[in-house]
């Protein structure tokens, strides 16, 4: 009984990680997208234009920076976000 409740709660566990995954102008974020964000607003603050300036060994934050270059907004979203426009199209 004990291996079975272990299981579920292992497995919900598991379904809320990646049920809750965020993104940062589609890019997927590994934590909070603090990465992300660090590297659009230092690009932003840098007025960097250029993709080869965005090369760290930060994924996230390269990321971030390309975001800026590629004329993205900054703005992060969840995959919960996406789930409501879904249901929408079950109510007709």
């Amino acid at each position: 009984m004990k291996m079975f409740c272990a299981a579920i709660l292992l497995g919900s566990m598991l379904g809320s990680i990646t049920a809750s995954a965020d993104t940062f102008d589609d890019y997927e974020c590994t934590d909070d997208c603090s990465g992300h964000q660090a590297g659009y607003d230092w690009a932003e603050e840098k007025g960097i234009y250029d993709e080869d300036s965005c090369s760290t060994p930060s994924q996230s934050f390269n990321e971030g920076c390309q975001s800026f270059v590629q004329g993205g907004s900054g703005a992060i979203s969840s995959d919960d976000d996406d789930d409501d426009d879904d249901d929408d199209d079950d109510d007709e």
